[in-house]
């Protein structure tokens, strides 16, 4: 009988090493969710990390639940399910199991003597957890390890002068790492989690934005590819402040995936558009400029800023079909919003409003701003506002002039005249959820532009 053993090259057969006994099983389901997930991570270079990443959050929260009926797990703000910050962070952090927060590393092999360790979850406040956590990926194997572990205090006490690589990763020994999993499921049963002290996130993030608000206007646009790393063009100040804000970071999200969509590499990858420029201005200045509470409208009320920059209240609307000539603000919107009310845009009763008086290279304009709020049963209350913007008396606007209107997540509209109208003004609403602003520019073709603060809705306040 011929040995099929024999055939096969020396010792092959037992090339397949036994799972630790320790080992979670990984589901094909969770393995295709996997899969899915992490194709939406942009960069390809990150994806089969991210991969890993997935996998090691699921074969985490089945040891855990194996082990412990007591703990709760919360994955909600868990960074590698948001798909924006799982393309900038290489982990698993913000997971919350208990009290504690938690960061898992993914690795591939515990023959590697170092351990990679992103500095985001190390210097950023927003990202540091209680403990960080080694999990071996075994994909072939379909399987995982929970092998290690390392609170914050004790990563502190490890790094060294020369752990910060030139990839903003930390290096530690994985001697380092505490290699008793079941130590970390008592800490996590008996252990207060301020036991363990975590840095506070700093108060003044919106001030440092301010102050290198023109740098990252110049550099943002830089990291257009998908390919190119924030440790390229920024410095770590500068990562740091786009990192802690969600709005930034989304910006560069969006930007490199629509460059991935153009299928732009890097070397040939089109210069910014205008819009796009204008659009990052808008991001910073919607996160770092005060907003005027258009909420206080409702009530009657200017708040302070509103007051400081001269804007005044409307009274409440009325049909203008039968007033006389035209002779104040007031009777000029009331014409205008009539016009507006033929056309099929409906301004509820309860709306309320104001203007402001305004120099455009020296052409006097006279904006409008009307707000009410939006309730219903199903969805998350909203409120709209309404921009119109003219000249004082009606008069003709110049133009190649245009209205801008911005949230967080870009332009929402940038209308100019009509020219198939005869209308003297320009106007467009918007609408969001009552914790979103707006900002509203003016512009000239030429450049010559001004920039409103944002308008806010906030209603809390008037109940204090």
């Amino acid at each position: 009988m011929t040995n099929l053993l024999s055939n096969l090259p020396p010792m092959s057969y037992l090339d397949f090493d036994a799972l630790p006994t320790s080992a979670v099983i990984l589901s094909p389901d969770e393995i295709d969710q996997a899969a899915i997930l992490s194709n939406q991570v942009i960069n390809q270079s990150k994806q089969w990390q991210a991969y890993l990443h997935y996998l090691a959050l699921s074969a985490f929260e089945q040891w855990l639940e194996e082990r412990s009926e007591s703990l709760t797990i919360n994955r909600e703000q868990c960074t590698i399910l948001q798909p924006v910050l799982a393309n900038f962070i290489s982990g698993v952090a913000n997971l919350q199991v208990g009290e504690f927060k938690i960061c898992l590393i993914a690795t591939g092999s515990l023959s590697d003597e170092m351990v990679n360790i992103p500095r985001v979850v190390v210097d950023l406040p927003e990202f540091i957890p209680h403990f960080y956590v080694l999990v071996e990926v075994l994909e072939e194997q379909e399987a995982a390890n929970v092998y290690a572990f390392l609170s914050y205090e004790e990563l502190q006490d490890n790094l060294q002068i020369n752990s910060l690589q030139s990839d903003w990763n930390y290096q530690l020994p994985i001697s380092c790492f505490d290699s008793n999993p079941d130590r970390l499921l008592l800490y996590l049963r008996c252990l207060e989690s301020s036991a363990i002290s975590l840095p506070v996130i700093p108060s003044n993030r919106t001030a440092i934005l301010a102050n290198i608000q023109n740098q990252l206007v110049e550099l943002l646009p830089q990291l257009q590819s998908p390919k190119r790393e924030l440790s390229e063009v920024l410095t770590w100040e500068q990562a740091a402040a786009v990192l802690t804000s969600p709005e930034l970071i989304n910006w560069v999200y969006t930007l490199q995936t629509q460059a991935a969509t153009e299928n732009l590499e890097m070397g040939s990858a089109k210069p910014e558009s205008t819009a796009a420029f204008a659009s990052l201005q808008d991001v910073i200045k919607l996160i770092t400029q005060p907003a005027l509470n258009a909420g206080r409208w409702l009530w009657d009320e200017l708040d302070d800023l509103a007051a400081s920059l001269s804007w005044v209240l409307l009274p409440s609307f009325a049909d203008a079909s039968q007033m006389r000539p035209i002779r104040s603000p007031e009777e000029e919107f009331e014409v205008i919003a009539t016009q507006l009310r033929r056309r099929g845009l409906e301004i509820p009763v309860q709306a309320r409003g104001a203007y402001q008086d305004l120099l455009l290279a020296g052409i006097p304009l006279r904006l409008y701003a009307v707000t009410w709020h939006l309730l219903s049963e199903s969805q998350q209350p909203e409120w709209s506002l309404l921009l119109i913007l003219g000249a004082p008396a009606l008069s003709s606007l110049p133009s190649q002039i245009k209205l801008r209107v911005s949230d967080q997540t870009g332009i929402l509209d940038e209308p100019g005249l009509n020219a198939e109208s005869e209308d003297s003004y320009i106007f467009t609403r918007v609408v969001g959820n009552w914790d979103e602003k707006f900002l509203v520019s003016v512009s000239l073709m030429d450049g010559v532009e001004v920039t409103l603060p944002p308008f806010a809705f906030n209603l809390e306040r008037l109940r204090n």
